[in-house]
Formats: C-alpha cells, sequence, structure tokens
C-alpha cells in the first residue's frame, strides 16, 4: 500500500492546474512543472492519500494574495473544500471519515481515491462552534497553524496558543480530529501536546537536527510524537531534504531522503513511526524534488531505495504505507448511525 499525507490538490487546481490531466500535461504554473495529477497518482497506485486544504494568508497591507480576514479564509478554504465534493461527485476520490472507510487492499485503476481531507492552518475554522461544520463536511485533520494563525504561533512566526486556539483544539479534541503538528511553533507544539489527549501527527515534516529551522522537528518532539503513537510524514521538497551547504548547487535525491528516514530510525529505535507526507505540488514545482521523481507515478522507486539501505520488507511496506494505515484504523473517529 502506498500512502501520502500530504498533497496540496484544491490549492493547485484553484490556482490553475488541471489535475484531472497527467501531471507532464499540465501547464506550468510560476514555480515550475507540475508533479501530482490524478492519473499519476493512479499510476503510482495510491491506496490513501491526505488530501489538504490550504489557504494562503497575507501578512501585508498591499495587493499581494492571501487571506486577510478570518471570513475571508473561511471562504476560501470552503471553495477548496467545495473542488474536493465535486471531485467525489464525479467518482474522482471519496472521503474517509472513519476507520471502515479505509481501504483493506489496493484500488482498482477506475475506484475513487480514497482521501482524508487535512486542513492546513485553521483560520477557515470562524469559530469554536464552527468546527462542528468542518467536521460534517468530512474534515477529519487539522492544524492549527501554518505561519502565525488565530489560533497558534507558526513556522517562522513563534508563539503559543492563544485563548481562542487553546478552546479550539479542546472542540477538536471532543470531536475526535485528529491533530496535525507540522507547522506549529516550538511554545505551541508543547502547549497542544499537554493540553489534548486526541491522536496527534507531523504530516510533512522532517528532522530539525538535518535542517536546523523551526520547521522541522527537533528530537524532542519526534519521540514526544512517537510516544503518543503518532506518525512523521517525510517532506520531499529539496530546501527541507539538502543540508544548507549544498542547497541550490545540487538536486535533492533519495539519499536525502534516506537520511532523514534513517536518522529517524536510529532515534526511535524502529521505523513504525515513520512515513510519506511529501507535499509533492505543494506551491513548487517538480524541479524541487527528488530528480528520481518526475511525477507522484514515480513515488513507488522509493521502496527500491530502501531495499538498497537494508531496510526489511517490514519495514519499507511500513514507511510505504502500512504505518499510516495502522495509525488511521486506530485514530479516525468512530461515527455511530443517528439513533
Amino acid at each position: 500500500m502506498l500512502v501520502d499525507a500530504h498533497l496540496d490538490l484544491a490549492y493547485n487546481a484553484l490556482r490553475g492546474r488541471n489535475l484531472l490531466l497527467p501531471a507532464a500535461e499540465q501547464i506550468p504554473l510560476e514555480e515550475g512543472h507540475a508533479a501530482v495529477g490524478v492519473p499519476d497518482l493512479r499510476a503510482g497506485h495510491a491506496t490513501l492519500i491526505c488530501a489538504t486544504i490550504f489557504c494562503e494568508p497575507s501578512f501585508s497591507r498591499d495587493s499581494s494574495p492571501g487571506y486577510r480576514t478570518p471570513q475571508e479564509a473561511n471562504l476560501a478554504g470552503r471553495r477548496q473544500l467545495d473542488w474536493y465534493a465535486s471531485q467525489r461527485n464525479i467518482g474522482t476520490f471519496r472521503f474517509v471519515t472513519r476507520p471502515g472507510d479505509l481501504p483493506s487492499v489496493e484500488i482498482g485503476p477506475n475506484e475513487a481515491i480514497p482521501a482524508i481531507i487535512l486542513l492546513e492552518g485553521a483560520d477557515p475554522i470562524l469559530s469554536v462552534d464552527d468546527a462542528q461544520w468542518w467536521f460534517d463536511a468530512g474534515v477529519r485533520i487539522v492544524g492549527l497553524a501554518w505561519k502565525k494563525t488565530r489560533f497558534a504561533g507558526g513556522t517562522g512566526m513563534p508563539g503559543p496558543l492563544t485563548p481562542d486556539g487553546v478552546e479550539l483544539a479542546k472542540v477538536l479534541d471532543q470531536l475526535g480530529v485528529i491533530h496535525d503538528t507540522s507547522h506549529l511553533a516550538e511554545q505551541s507544539f508543547w502547549q497542544l501536546l499537554d493540553l489534548t489527549t486526541g491522536p496527534v501527527i507531523a504530516s510533512h515534516s522532517n528532522c530539525r537536527n538535518l535542517i536546523p529551522t523551526d520547521r522541522q522537528l527537533s528530537d524532542a518532539m519526534i519521540q514526544a510524537l512517537a510516544r503518543r503513537g503518532g506518525v512523521i510524514g517525510i517532506n520531499f521538497y529539496d530546501q527541507f531534504l539538502l543540508p544548507p551547504a549544498e542547497r541550490a548547487k545540487r538536486r535533492a535525491n533519495f539519499s536525502d531522503v534516506l537520511r532523514h528516514i534513517q536518522y529517524l530510525a536510529d532515534l526511535l529505535g524502529d521505523t513504525r513511526h515513520i512515513g510519506l507526507g511529501t507535499d509533492m505540488d505543494g506551491g513548487l514545482g517538480r524541479e524541487q524534488i527528488p530528480r528520481e521523481i518526475t511525477t507522484w507515478a514515480d513515488l513507488p522507486r522509493l521502496a527500491e531505495a530502501l531495499a538498497n539501505a537494508n531496510f526489511s520488507d517490514r519495514q519499507i511496506s511500513g514507511i510505504m504505507g502500512n504505518n499510516w494505515m495502522e495509525f488511521f484504523r486506530g485514530a479516525l473517529p468512530v461515527i455511530l448511525p443517528p439513533s
């Protein structure tokens, strides 16, 4: 099984990518050529994806793109959710909202691709009461921050959970929503883990000891997520793979991916908490992902690289997808039918 826990599909679709075409046939955007299309997901035998709702904030007063108010964030988020719903209606995707929705075998070439909806940055949620609407609409994973939001400090913008963030985190726990810590600031990360008891992940983060920025996870954060039973998805963006001294001098490759996987395995003593969260094509082009990959259809090649690095068949199947599947079987809420 092949699982990717972070793909910004709706965000790219609404910026002009035709994701129903193979990536090779899509018109390049400013950042480069696409790496993901639905045909590429099918060719790569995607068993499950986490399909994100990502709304970019604006922190300037000029005409730069991005939302400036909660209402603008809410509208942008709903537009992306509507796009996923439209694709569900034509059989491109099917929403996974509870353990029974998870595929038990590899899906067929013409079946709807199972997708868990992940809200990256919680500003589209207008209030704690609005969280119920998003849950009812299918959202099952929420990251409170991308950069700073109304709810938490985030990447490049340190800070704790805000009072609204504390209340929202509690409500998400009550609903059974999975917490995504990938973009949380250091202070908000630890506060969230202290405050909540629900399942936690890092959908698309790498190792801070290899890439020394606040966007990555420290050893203590990695160990804390593992203690809570979480899984960490390896991000394929070259800036999060390459050592700082080598950036702009070469393309990232599978050796860089393996360096992060091996680091996690050595730190934790096993591979049960390692998965993939490629963020492939997430506001970047395929020129910025490992050179062995032209499109998402090439992702299965990583299994061969893992085998050549002496990972066992069990470890490889876990990293490629089974670790995520096992996590979601235990973490997705069980929704009882109305009495």
